[in-house]
C-alpha cells in the first residue's frame, strides 16, 4: 500500500487566544480559526449579554481600510444600499453582490469622513472571517486602484465586541472620549490606555454595545481590564444563540451566493429608487417586479424538538424547504429557527412541519426577530 501523508490543518489563532486558553475555554474550529465556543457555559454567557455585559473576541473577522478621493462612490457600485446617505461617523450594514445578485458577504461599511491632512475620504469595512480572502479579492478586482488605496489590517488588529445593557457604561471607564452621543451604527476614533482605538456602536447580539478595534497589546490589556470590571467572556456558542434570537443572518447558512437580499428578508438594504447602477441591480429589479419565489422565514416549533440546520420543512407531507439555523432559545425557552420556504407559505401564522429523525413535528411561521431587547438602540 502506498504511503499516505498525513494532512495537518493548522488553525489560525487571534492575539487573544492565549487568554482564552488561560480561562480554560472550550475551543473549536471556525472559518479556519481556533476559537472559544464557550467559557463558563453558553446559557450563562447568553444571559450575561441579555442582562448585563459580555464580550467576544472577534479578531478573526476581516478588517479593511480604504482611502481616496472617491471611496464612497467606488463602493456604491458594489452594494445595493445608497451610501450617499451615509454621513461621516455613520455606518451601513449591507451586502456585497455578484452579477446574479447573490450575496458574496454581509459587511459593515464605516464612513470615517475626510482626512484633514490629505483631504481624502476614509472608510473601514468589517467582513466575515471565512470570507475575508474572497471579499478582499472581489474588492480589489472592482475598485479602481488609482482612486482608492486598499489596506488589509485583518492580521494587525484585535477586535473585541462588548455587548449588553451595561456594556457601554463599563467600557466608558477605559475610553478617553464620551461614548454617550454615539448612536446606533455610529463610530469614532478615541484613545484607550493612551493608544488609538476605533469604536463602533454595532454588534451581532441584538443588544446595545460596542465593537472595538485596536492594536494587539492594547487589546490584551483591555480584555483583562474588562474581566476585572465584571464583563463575562463569551464564546461562539452564545454569539450564535444571541444573533438567532435577534434573527440576524449567519453567512454560509442563512445567506450565501445563491440567495439574494430580497429572498433573505434584507429588502431594507436595497435602495433601487435612490441610487444608480450597481452589480446585481437588474436581477433585483426583476425580483422586485415579479416577486421572489422563496423567502427566509422565522419558525417556532410547537414543542421541545429543535429544528436544526439542514432539516427539511414540510407542508401537507411534502418537502417545501430547509432549515438554515435553529436552536433552543435561552431567553424565550422554546425552539426557534430560520428556513427558506416558497413565498406562498411564508406568511406569519402559516402551519408547517419539520422532519426530525424521520418524524414530522409541527411548527408555525412567526414574525422576526424572535426577541427584541428593550435595550437595543435600533
Amino acid at each position: 500500500m502506498a504511503n499516505q501523508e498525513e494532512i495537518i490543518v493548522t488553525l489560525a489563532q487571534t492575539p487573544l487566544y492565549q487568554l482564552a486558553v488561560e480561562l480554560k475555554a472550550r475551543l473549536t474550529s471556525f472559518g479556519g480559526w481556533e476559537m472559544p465556543v464557550q467559557f463558563t457555559g453558553i446559557s450563562r454567557e447568553h444571559e450575561a449579554v441579555r442582562n448585563a455585559a459580555g464580550m467576544f473576541d472577534i479578531s478573526h473577522m476581516g478588517k479593511f481600510t480604504l482611502q481616496g478621493k472617491s471611496v464612497i462612490s467606488q463602493l456604491q457600485r458594489l452594494v445595493p444600499s445608497d451610501l450617499s446617505r451615509l454621513q461621516p461617523g455613520q455606518a451601513q450594514y449591507t451586502v456585497l453582490l455578484n452579477e446574479r445578485a447573490g450575496i458574496i458577504d454581509d459587511i459593515i461599511i464605516y464612513n470615517q469622513g475626510e482626512d484633514s491632512t490629505t483631504k481624502t475620504q476614509k472608510a473601514v469595512i468589517i467582513v466575515n472571517a471565512a470570507t475575508t480572502g474572497k471579499d478582499k479579492a472581489w474588492l480589489l478586482q472592482n475598485l479602481d486602484a488609482e482612486e482608492v488605496k486598499f489596506q488589509d489590517l485583518s492580521a494587525e488588529k484585535v477586535l473585541i465586541a462588548v455587548q449588553g445593557p451595561k456594556a457601554s457604561s463599563i467600557l466608558q471607564q477605559f475610553v478617553e472620549a464620551d461614548l454617550t452621543p454615539v448612536k446606533a451604527f455610529g463610530h469614532l476614533d478615541a484613545t484607550i490606555f493612551g493608544k488609538p482605538a476605533f469604536l463602533a456602536r454595532t454588534g451581532y447580539t441584538g443588544e446595545d454595545g460596542f465593537e472595538v478595534m485596536l492594536d494587539p497589546d492594547v487589546g490584551v490589556e483591555l480584555w483583562q481590564n474588562l474581566i476585572q470590571a465584571g464583563v463575562i467572556p463569551c464564546g461562539l456558542g452564545a454569539r450564535d444563540t444571541l444573533r438567532l434570537e435577534a434573527a440576524m443572518a449567519l453567512y454560509g447558512q442563512d445567506i450565501d451566493e445563491n440567495t439574494t437580499p430580497l429572498e433573505a428578508g434584507l429588502g431594507w438594504l436595497v435602495h433601487l429608487d435612490s441610487k444608480g447602477d450597481f452589480i446585481g441591480r437588474s436581477i433585483l429589479e426583476q425580483q422586485k417586479a415579479d416577486g421572489v419565489q422563496r423567502r427566509l422565514i422565522g419558525l417556532q416549533m410547537q414543542g421541545r424538538n429543535i429544528a436544526r440546520h439542514g432539516y427539511q420543512v414540510l407542508s401537507e407531507g411534502k418537502v417545501v424547504g430547509e432549515v438554515t439555523s435553529g436552536t433552543l432559545s435561552p431567553t424565550l425557552g422554546y425552539p426557534i429557527s430560520l428556513a427558506y420556504v416558497p413565498t406562498e407559505l411564508a406568511s406569519v401564522g402559516q402551519q408547517l412541519e419539520v422532519e426530525i429523525r424521520g418524524k414530522a413535528y409541527p411548527a408555525v411561521v412567526v414574525k422576526r426577530p424572535f426577541y427584541r431587547s428593550k435595550n437595543r438602540l435600533i
